[in-house]
């Protein structure tokens, strides 16, 4: 879960205070991470789509107002962008694409893995650089800066088991990733006339080809 605190699952991360802990997922300097890489890689994005399904990510309002505090740093300006199914993500990309400068930043949520081939064949066909979750990345988005949901689940195992001998959730600190991968789809960045930065490639961890 992205920020435990803000939608009231726990009173602190420190010290939850409740009976509920665990892991959470993204936070708002992240958000921050994904518009500075976009811009690095495609130099020519000025703006920004945010594509979102409200419905999925009740945290959707902090990652936007993370992604729109950092774009005017970077001279990106920020369009948000809520939708519910494929007709309206194919409609959101589309409109983007007339005008130069446009890219497309994909919300770390469930909404987006379920229809990432859709997100991602209508970026590429409208000529759009995509950053997302790996899913996206593997499936033709431009790129991904994520952590591995795999560690974060081997992780929580001891979680349980401390518990289960009876520790109490109220005293286990809500942990956050320490460890986030980044994807390049050098495929996708060729299709698009990108040339990727070789210090970002160096410190990529997952090149596709």
């Amino acid at each position: 879960m992205s920020y435990p605190v803000e939608l009231g699952f726990v009173q602190g991360l420190a010290r939850p205070g409740g009976n509920v802990t665990g892991f959470s997922a993204y936070d708002a300097p992240i958000m921050g991470k994904w518009v500075q890489l976009l811009k690095e890689i495609a130099l020519s994005v000025t703006r920004v789509t945010v594509i979102f399904d409200p419905g999925a990510a009740p945290f959707a309002t902090f990652f936007n107002r993370s992604i729109e505090a950092a774009a005017p740093s970077f001279g990106i300006s920020v369009t948000l962008a809520p939708v519910h199914d494929d007709a309206e993500i194919e409609e959101v990309i589309a409109a983007q694409a007339p005008e130069w400068g446009g890219g497309l930043i994909d919300l770390p949520e469930a909404f987006s893995v379920t229809h990432r081939d859709v997100i991602t064949a209508a970026a590429v066909r409208h000529n759009l650089p995509l950053i997302g979750l790996a899913e996206l990345a593997r499936a033709g988005g431009l790129m991904a800066y994520a952590f591995n949901t795999v560690d974060v689940h081997a992780q929580a195992a001891s979680y349980i088991d401390r518990i289960l001998k009876g520790a109490s959730p109220a005293d286990l600190p809500v942990q956050q990733p320490t460890k986030y991968s980044l994807i390049i789809n050098l495929k996708t960045a060729k299709a698009l006339g990108l040339t990727v930065p070789l210090h970002v490639l160096q410190i990529a961890d997952e090149v596709i080809e």
